[in-house]
């Protein structure tokens, strides 16, 4: 069953495509195209489920089922009742349109979706709900079976999603702290630092501890998707017995423990109560040493390694004092971490520049809608500037 051929398109956050790329490269995959919102292959069902138990940095894998041009909706009908449907649902399992229209005679997104929903309700029978909602990602689940419509330029592309709930739900992360950091995004900064996973790692200003547990998964050989579930699960080809012994090969690749120092801490008791509970869900807390303190009190563990964090910002947090926070974090690595690399996600150049540290641009994306860069910079000297 597995030898189904799929167009399959890894859908990323801007700016992390080259690092998903990669990832697809390390899993033996031949990728194809590396756009600005993902990555292309052709692959089989054993892709899918690859993909989705092992990329770290990819928001959902999508099988691309049907491309072509239309201008009526005559045409549209017709050409949907032509879609393999059956390959995707199930009878009585509810199904979900996602539709985005953009320049282009068939305008009307709802009206998009009701053509395409009348053409595969027949596959679901009464039993099963065919919404054309459009819902919002976060709402996804592996209940209903998503289909993303595309219509652009009058060329309508259908994709049918294998992931359910978007990738960077772990199953872990039940407790956060303020502006909870996306997994996937701290995987990617955790990838993008070149971290060696044999060298300490630090995370200064840890939250809800999501960059740390996500390196000490990375340390450990662990697949991000061990723990949950995906709606390819119900696509009617799936493959029980060849998903369990990719999730047993997984399992049995992992590292007993970390091969390395991993800590986090934070000055707010709260977020390292998140953290610590995060990590025993992640399966990672006797990797993760969790500490309560200020970014004065960070100590390094040797004489190198990596610091990687997500500083607050102004923007996102509102604290006004958050220049002197920088100023305070750029005099720490001067002062401790002589020689150490360093990592941050960055909404200002000039808070950049209140560390002190000469950093370069790994890439650029967005968080919580706000626009960023990961910087990496490694700090020189011991003295003060």
């Amino acid at each position: 069953m597995s030898a189904l051929s799929l167009n399959l398109f890894a859908i990323t956050a801007p700016g992390l495509a080259p690092l998903t790329a990669a990832e697809l490269t390390g899993l033996g995959i031949t990728v194809g195209e590396v756009e600005h919102g993902g990555v292309t292959w052709s692959g089989t069902l054993d892709d899918v489920y690859l993909a989705n138990l092992h990329l770290r940095t990819a928001s959902r894998v999508v099988a691309r089922i049907a491309s072509f041009r239309t201008t009526t909706f005559f045409e549209l009908e017709r050409k949907a009742r032509r879609i393999p449907w059956g390959q995707y649902v199930t009878r009585g399992h509810p199904v979900r349109f996602r539709v985005t229209c953009r320049k282009s005679r068939l305008y009307h997104s709802d009206a998009v979706a009701q053509r395409l929903a009348a053409a595969v309700a027949p596959l679901v029978g009464d039993e099963g709900l065919v919404d054309v909602a459009a819902g919002d990602e976060e709402s996804d689940t592996t209940v209903s079976q998503l289909f993303i419509v595309r219509v652009d330029h009058d060329v309508l592309t259908i994709s049918a999603d294998s992931s359910g709930e978007l990738l960077h739900r772990r199953g872990y992360r039940q407790s956060v702290a303020k502006a909870p950091l996306r997994e996937t995004l701290a995987a990617a900064m955790v990838l993008a630092s070149g971290w060696d996973q044999q060298l300490p790692f630090i995370d200064p200003m840890c939250g809800s501890g999501t960059i740390a547990i996500e390196a000490t998964l990375v340390a450990r050989h662990m697949a991000p998707g061990r723990l949950r579930r995906f709606a390819f699960e119900r696509w009617p080809q799936f493959d029980a017995r060849q998903w369990d012994a990719h999730r047993h090969r997984a399992r049995d690749a992992e590292l007993p423990s970390a091969p390395c120092v991993v800590r986090a801490s934070d000055r707010d008791a709260g977020a390292v109560q998140a953290a610590l509970e995060n990590a025993e869900r992640a399966e990672v807390a006797a990797d993760v040493d969790v500490s309560q303190r200020a970014i004065s009190d960070v100590e390094p563990v040797g004489s190198r390694g990596w610091i990687v964090t997500n500083p607050p910002y102004g923007v996102r947090v509102g604290d006004a004092s958050v220049r002197n926070l920088y100023a305070q974090f750029g005099k720490v690595l001067r002062h401790n971490f002589t020689g150490w690399n360093v990592g941050m996600l960055s909404a200002d150049a000039a808070l950049d520049r209140q560390v002190g540290v000469p950093f370069t641009t790994s890439f650029r994306t967005s968080n919580g809608g706000i626009p960023v860069r990961f910087v990496m910079g490694s700090e020189p000297s011991g003295r003060e500037p």
